[in-house]
């Protein structure tokens, strides 16, 4: 303890007790007679520190993948970017397969040895619905009152498809299709659907 704050703190009372002494402290150094009732929250410390993720090496542009999670699992679909945070940017085709332009988690899917050539694909349009606000949901304005009430019992609207998407999609299908149409039983391979039944084993299969 510095000289200076020594001094700034006030001395407290030495009091006799019989043959011993007890040294008693000011009255701004006691402890608080006031304790809040609960605890008061402090911010937690977050000291990991996020490392980019490192994508599998089967996962490269152009694999065919096997959706395992989510409305398309089972279905075939086409790698076309790697995004932030183990995120992946994939399209059925979706004239194919029914499944369009979507996110998938890296996690959840099983790539085959099966590829597609990627070229003559728009890069622009790929990079432009891997940014980030490409899928972001528009946000609904609330109704409340009468007309809120009379409405939980219909089923909800069918919400129609952007334009500029139903283009994007269209761009991207374009010279995938043709590409993979140049390939033999390749058209159907992605139309089918993957399942496994009973006495299959996975990990002896060659993907």
């Amino acid at each position: 303890m510095s000289a200076k704050h020594a001094s700034e703190t006030p001395a407290g009372k030495t009091k006799k007790f019989g043959k011993g002494e007890r040294q008693i402290p000011h009255h701004s150094q006691k402890a608080k007679k006031y304790y809040p009732a609960e605890d008061e929250v402090k911010a937690k410390k977050v000291r990991k520190t996020i490392h980019p993720a490192k994508p599998r090496a089967t996962l490269q542009p152009g694999t065919i993948l096997i959706l395992l999670a989510g409305r398309f699992r089972g279905k075939r679909v086409v790698l076309l970017k790697h995004l932030p945070q183990g995120i992946l940017l994939v399209t059925g085709p979706f004239k194919v397969n029914g499944v369009p332009l979507r996110r998938v988690n890296a996690r959840y899917v099983i790539a085959t040895s099966a590829k597609v050539d990627l070229k003559g694909i728009d890069s622009k349009t790929v990079e432009k619905v891997g940014g980030e606000g490409y899928f972001a949901r528009e946000k609904k304005e609330e109704t409340k009152g009468e007309e809120a009430f009379f409405k939980q019992g219909e089923k909800p609207e069918k919400k129609p498809v952007a334009s500029a998407r139903a283009s994007d999609q269209k761009a991207v299908d374009k010279a995938l299709l043709s590409n993979i149409k140049s390939e033999p039983h390749l058209l159907e391979y992605l139309r089918s659907s993957f399942s496994l039944r009973k006495g299959d084993r996975p990990h002896e299969m060659k993907w």
